[in-house]
């Protein structure tokens, strides 16, 4: 039988993409570089290698992570199922042995009948049906194909993200909506300082430990102006960020007509107003120093952050406006994309993706009919933000409670109100899957 089907990247997410079309009977051409060539960041032989931590984030349902993981599993997942195999102690996170889990899910890929590997880089878009999972650290030439296949432009190469919080965490009793000089309705959340404020924040910002860069992350970054963090800034002078991001001018309270010292500004991330990103605000401190001092900003101090701000290299597209909520590119549908390079962050959210664009092309190839999942669900919710046109400054983000529909009822409890989320989304998930025919163990 012909092979009618190339994955292009054997991480996480080619490996799902192939495994799931393998499982569906369709022959599948799995391209890796390794072991001829390694990206700066890899080193193992192995497919599915976990380069910066071994865990797979929290197991419980009623978290975003645990919610995801089990939609993973009714899917059969190959990540998950390797992932129990050689799980070490972590708490309530599922971690594995980095090497264990690479090897079994190398073994299981290249013993699949279906599936044949090809070691070697590839440097042109393959012929016929195709799934680019290659990963933020895309080689050279194959981003460069990938760059004048999306024109250009859609392609980015730096992660320069700033943090973004949950809507409903921000005090807005010390916060306000407002526009600079009026110019708009209203766009932003505006979190006001006093100059005693300011500068307790500035002094903490400066003195923030940052996090350490790759040697390949420090030569990109110290020629790219455009993406300075925030606490670099602010060294080069105690008003710089001041009369930056964080400048008071044209903006007052709507109220009260209070002019500020500082005024940090939120941006809506989504079209449904749940999730906002800090203006300006991309930075290197490391993961618990940005929650310990962005949340000194008044207005902030109890915010939930469902993304922390990162700089580094990252090929991504910008998938709102290349891609479709099942992963294919919209000007040439025989092309899929599936991973990191598609703006899903993390692991498991890259594992998914994976899953999801191996999935409905099998379907689409079966004579199938399509799938969609709801987008009360984690992966649908995931699938339809990389696919959103109404984001416009995209970003990379990882699974959260933020993306998904709000409950119809006011939960006070955040553990409850979790869980009625992800037990609301994940009868939706099943109940889209009996409709599709899809047949799944119900383990829970």
């Amino acid at each position: 039988m012909r092979t009618n089907v190339t994955v292009v990247g054997a991480g996480l997410a080619g490996c799902e993409a192939a495994w799931q079309l393998a499982q569906a009977g369709i022959p599948v051409r799995l391209c890796e570089m390794k072991p001829q060539k390694y990206s700066p960041a890899h080193s193992y032989r192995g497919f599915a290698e976990l380069v910066c931590s071994n865990s797979l984030k929290a197991s419980r349902i009623g978290s975003a992570a645990g919610m995801l993981k089990e939609e993973m599993r009714l899917l059969g997942s190959l990540t998950m199922r390797c992932a129990c195999d050689c799980a070490v102690g972590a708490g309530g996170a599922l971690a594995v042995d980095r090497e264990k889990f690479s090897d079994l899910v190398t073994e299981q890929i290249t013993s699949c009948p279906n599936i044949e590997v090809v070691s070697g880089e590839v440097d042109e878009i393959p012929e016929g049906y195709v799934i680019i999972a290659t990963g933020p650290l895309t080689s050279d030439a194959f981003a460069e194909k990938i760059f004048q296949l999306v024109g250009g432009k859609r392609l980015s190469f730096y992660d320069a993200a700033a943090p973004i919080v949950t809507a409903e965490s921000v005090d807005m009793t010390k916060a306000f909506y407002a526009a600079r000089y009026g110019r708009g309705d209203a766009d932003y959340i505006n979190c006001p300082m006093n100059e005693e404020e300011y500068k307790a924040f500035y002094a903490a910002l400066i003195a923030g430990e940052t996090a350490p860069l790759h040697e390949f992350d420090k030569r990109e970054f110290t020629v790219y102006e455009g993406c300075m963090p925030v606490e670099v800034m602010a060294k080069r002078g105690e008003d710089t960020i001041r009369f930056g991001p964080l400048k008071p001018i044209g903006l007052r309270h709507p109220e009260t007509g209070q002019r500020y010292y500082a005024v940090l500004q939120l941006r809506k991330e989504n079209a449904a107003g749940s999730l906002y990103n800090l203006v300006g605000f991309q930075t290197n401190l490391k993961f618990g120093e940005q929650k310990r001092i962005f949340s000194m900003i008044p207005g902030l101090e109890h915010a939930e952050f469902v993304r922390y701000g990162v700089m580094h290299r990252n090929t991504f597209l910008d998938s709102p406006r290349l891609l479709d909520s099942h992963f294919r590119l919209r000007k040439e549908p025989r092309i899929r994309f599936a991973g990191q390079i598609t703006g899903v962050e993390g692991y498991i959210e890259s594992a998914a993706s994976g899953i999801y664009a191996g999935l409905t092309l099998a379907r689409e190839l079966s004579g199938q009919s399509e799938l969609t999942l709801p987008t009360d669900s984690m992966l649908g919710a995931l699938s339809h933000y990389i696919s959103d046109e109404t984001v416009e400054n995209f970003q990379p983000m990882g699974c959260n409670m933020g993306i998904l529909p709000p409950l119809g009822e006011r939960i006070r409890n955040k553990q409850l109100r979790y869980e009625t989320v992800a037990n609301r989304g994940l009868a939706s998930f099943k109940q889209r899957l009996t409709q599709e025919g899809i047949q799944y163990e119900n383990n829970r």
